[in-house]
């Protein structure tokens, strides 16, 4: 049974940091791309930032660019999504993504194979 489990969600104030963590398993995502979206109250589901396989190559949305970091490790089939200089437009709940092999078009959740459960990040002004 395959499974991404999120962690690090918290309150945190703008400004501030954090970084989230996804474990799979289940079986490995080495070979395939990882990344998170984000939801926000009322609003649909969004792509945050991805990573492929070696983690040679990392995408952004715009909001998140120069403020975010995707990374992986592989050996431990985890993903991380550090989370610098936060806003309150960052309060959503983050879902880590595990794609289906061979994607190459990351921003829309169509494209995701797995999800995790979400983790909560609320972020007061």
């Amino acid at each position: 049974q395959v499974q991404l489990v999120e962690s690090g969600g918290e309150l945190v104030q703008a400004g501030g940091s954090l970084r989230l963590s996804c474990a799979a398993s289940g079986r490995t995502f080495g070979s395939v791309t990882m990344g998170w979206f984000r939801q926000a109250p009322g609003k649909e589901r969004e792509f945050a930032a991805a990573i492929n396989w070696s983690g040679g190559n990392t995408y952004y949305t715009d909001s998140v660019k120069g403020r975010g970091t995707i990374s992986r490790d592989n050996a431990k089939n985890t993903v991380f999504l550090q989370m610098n200089s936060l806003k309150p437009e960052d309060t959503a709940v983050y879902y880590c993504a595990a794609y289906y092999y061979g994607t190459n078009y990351y921003a829309t959740p169509l494209n995701v194979q797995y999800w995790g459960q979400g983790t909560q990040v609320t972020v007061s002004s």
